[in-house]
């Protein structure tokens, strides 16, 4: 979940190459980048909430099917949200590890994603852990684990459940980092990455090799790929080898993101998702970030996106698993109404995004980042 503060707008002296050019030559800030991370973490609430079977059924007393018997068919596209994450990820991380060193590149991650990231593993297990909370909480020795975001590759149980796309994230992060960014970022070198990355991947998904669709992703590799090629095009201009990054990374993308969701109707499955839909939303991600990369959407200068962007991370880390909390205290004990409780839970849980924001990240992640980056004493 990269940071808009790392990569939309240079600071002084650390640009990631040229700052992008406003409409009086000054640079500006991508606050709808900032707003589309809201939008995806709010697509992935509502899939939480209202999109899916499991402990939110238990949360809600009834299937969210039954709940929200118009709208939920829409709210499980929401899971979709991730793919628009990772697209903009790429778009993020490529403009933040552009002219960086590796340790900043380094420095700049870690304390973008842990101080927030091992709040809400504590406050979760603390949450699950009082008598009144009927949800289970994991093992002393796996919550320890998880404060290394290790914890897949390790076999111990998730903490929160989102975290698999930190995972996805770390390892995208540790191939740009290794290929991109060490030996010095520039257009050739990035281009022939995309271009290694994207044959790799197909390869290891025809090979069926364990190891290699580890290191590869190849379900995931196309999203970060794609906002790559979109942010040469947003750094260089309109370019046909870009474009062609991004197109190719589009056609592999929507493939599977249909093989992984789509199915046949089937009344036992929870929801009916279309190959239409699917693309459509996947396409729908592409355009967006695209968007912003030619400066179409500089008009959307508004300062609260950059509030917004700022609570996207922290919300994701806690809304699935304390909003069954929240949703299960105020629907069931409560008996506030099904769409009253939606929304108010969706709000509490931006609130506790900004305590988290506020309290720990804007106080931890500086200290974290000076520390890391801080040229060692011999």
């Amino acid at each position: 979940m990269p940071s808009q503060r790392e990569g939309g707008q240079p600071e002084p002296g650390q640009g990631p190459g040229r700052p992008v050019p406003g409409r009086k030559g000054q640079p500006v800030r991508l606050r709808a980048l900032d707003g589309l991370r809201l939008l995806a973490a709010l697509m992935v609430a509502a899939y939480h909430y209202g999109g899916r079977d499991g402990e939110i059924a238990e949360a809600w007393g009834a299937s969210p099917r039954e709940i929200f018997p118009t709208v939920s068919p829409y709210f499980s596209y929401g899971c979709l949200g991730v793919q628009i994450f990772f697209v903009i990820s790429g778009f993020v991380i490529c403009m933040s590890g552009w002219g960086r060193p590796l340790r900043s590149f380094f420095a700049s991650r870690v304390s973008r994603l842990f101080p927030a990231y091992w709040a809400a593993i504590l406050l979760v297990t603390a949450v699950f852990a009082l008598p009144w909370v009927a949800f289970e909480t994991v093992s002393p020795s796996d919550t320890l684990v998880n404060l290394t975001m290790l914890q897949q590759p390790l076999g111990a149980d998730r903490v929160l459940g989102v975290c698999w796309t930190l995972w996805a994230e770390l390892r995208f992060y540790a191939l740009f980092a290794l290929f991109v960014v060490l030996p010095g970022a520039s257009r050739q070198r990035v281009v022939l990455f995309c271009a290694v990355w994207t044959l790799g991947a197909a390869v290891t998904d025809a090979a069926n090799q364990p190891l290699l669709d580890l290191i590869l992703m190849p379900n995931y590799a196309p999203y970060f790929i794609g906002g790559i090629g979109l942010y040469l095009i947003h750094r260089y201009g309109h370019d046909a080898t870009a474009w062609g990054i991004v197109a190719l990374s589009f056609l592999i993308g929507q493939h599977y993101a249909v093989a992984e969701l789509w199915h046949r109707p089937n009344p036992d499955f929870f929801s009916y998702r279309s190959t239409l839909g699917i693309v459509a939303i996947v396409a729908f991600g592409y355009i967006a970030v695209a968007l912003v990369a030619l400066g179409k959407l500089n008009w959307a200068n508004w300062r609260w996106l950059t509030v917004a962007g700022a609570l996207t991370y922290p919300f994701y880390l806690v809304h699935e698993h304390l909003g069954w909390v929240v949703v299960q205290h105020l629907h069931r004990t409560l008996g506030m109404p099904a769409l009253g409780t939606f929304f108010l839970t969706i709000l509490l849980m931006l609130t506790l995004a900004w305590l988290l924001y506020h309290f720990v990240e804007q106080r931890l992640t500086p200290v974290l980042k000076r520390s890391l980056s801080a040229a060692r004493v011999r």
